[in-house]
């Protein structure tokens, strides 16, 4: 006999805190990073971007950049790093909630306002490579018509002499590889289906 409930599995709540944690440890490391590699930067430049602002070899990437026109970066000018730590916090909160709670309504909100939170962080940050690359000082030393600057999503791009690698950082693993995880668990053990009892 098949019996619909509306609480969570045990299994599904512990993974729940499992998430509440992986979210917590992301408020505080990088989220993704940026690599410049060229011949007269042998060790290469990284900028290292966190929840509250970006870190690294920002100031010698701004040097280079002022020559070509692009916008120079300083964290108190993006409102993300403003609000993404309490948005990050916000979820992990939540998660420990349902967790508590143990209610599969939660969990359904849960994963609706992750996944929405995932795709606009994802278009945020194109949006923010794309201003960045395209919008350019037409007043700048070194201008190469018809060129764009915009760094790549994720993967290689190479820029003038410049490879450049965008790649997920530690931080977007606590974001991302354990809630993966976690959902397809939840689908496979009966979270998001009806229970047996």
């Amino acid at each position: 006999m098949h019996i619909k409930t509306n609480s969570l599995p045990q299994l599904t709540r512990t993974a729940l805190l499992m998430v509440a944690v992986f979210l917590s440890i992301a408020i505080f490391v990088p989220l993704w990073s940026i690599d410049l590699d060229a011949p007269q930067y042998p060790e290469g430049l990284r900028m290292l971007i966190y929840a509250d602002g970006v870190k690294g070899d920002v100031e010698i990437i701004n040097g280079l950049n002022h020559y070509i026109g692009m916008k120079t970066i300083h964290n108190e000018d993006f409102l993300e790093f403003k609000i993404l730590p309490y948005l990050i916090a916000f979820l992990a909160l939540s998660a420990l909630f349902v967790a508590i709670r143990g209610r599969k309504l939660g969990l359904y909100i849960f994963s609706v306002i992750y996944i929405l939170f995932g795709i606009l962080s994802i278009y945020d940050f194109w949006k923010w490579e794309y201003d960045y690359g395209h919008n350019l000082d037409p007043n700048a030393a070194i201008i190469v018509p018809g060129m764009a600057y915009q760094p790549p999503l994720i993967g290689f791009k190479q820029l003038l002499n410049f490879g450049a690698y965008s790649l997920p950082a530690l931080g977007d693993g606590f974001l991302s590889w354990p809630e993966s995880s976690y959902w397809s668990l939840q689908w496979t053990n009966g979270a998001f289906q009806g229970d047996k009892e």
